[in-house]
């Protein structure tokens, strides 16, 4: 389990260490998953949801990580349900309540590469995620590392590795979403989007909660 820490200004830090997948679909809802073999609130993985109309949805398996991200991020409703991830190979499936989604990861490209050198002590730290803010700015639109989450708190993205997402179907409420497509507009969950071409980061999350 990750550990809870202090950093400047007394302000408790959270980490989480695992991936986030943002996938586009061809209906208009842009899916992206958070799977955390490690956290603060042991291994979990949740999923949020937004329809081609804005509305945003979280997917989270308990009552206390549904409270502790629908408190970091914004959303329209909230479903307390489980969610389980399969990983065989490359390959990744979701089950979320009505949600089944199924996706599998290409080959990395060079920025893949370099991310993967970057030590995790490094990666982890909330001073690298700020360096690498403008970067990711301009590699990929709409992408931040930092920047001011819910109910007061501040959040660092540090990518540990990155991999195209080639192939993706899902089901939602009975409706097929359709086939793979952009993240496109961008989600409106946080202060940054995930990239707009559908892609599968390895990242270190830090959160640091108000101040007191």
């Amino acid at each position: 389990m990750s550990r809870m820490f202090s950093g400047a200004g007394h302000r408790p830090r959270l980490r989480f260490d695992g991936w986030i997948a943002g996938v586009g679909t061809s209906s208009g809802t842009r899916v992206v998953l958070g799977h955390w073999p490690r956290s603060p609130y042991g291994p979990f993985s949740d999923v949020m949801l937004e329809r081609a109309d804005g509305e945003r949805l979280l997917l989270a398996p308990t009552a206390e990580t549904a409270d502790f991200v629908s408190g970091t991020y914004v959303f329209d409703a909230v479903r307390v349900v489980p969610v389980e991830v399969g990983v065989v190979g490359d390959t990744w499936t979701v089950t979320a309540d009505s949600l089944a989604l199924r996706f599998t990861a290409g080959r990395r490209g060079v920025l893949g590469f370099l991310l993967r050198a970057v030590p995790g002590a490094l990666a982890g730290r909330p001073a690298w995620s700020a360096l690498t803010d403008l970067p990711a700015r301009m590699l990929m639109p709409g992408v931040r590392t930092r920047g001011s989450a819910g109910s007061g708190r501040r959040e660092w993205y540090g990518a540990r590795d990155l991999r195209p997402i080639r192939a993706a179907s899902a089901v939602f409420e009975g409706h097929d979403l359709g086939g793979l497509a952009p993240v496109d507009p961008p989600v409106r969950f946080g202060f940054g989007s995930v990239p707009r071409t559908p892609a599968l980061t390895r990242v270190i999350t830090t959160v640091a909660a108000a101040p007191a």
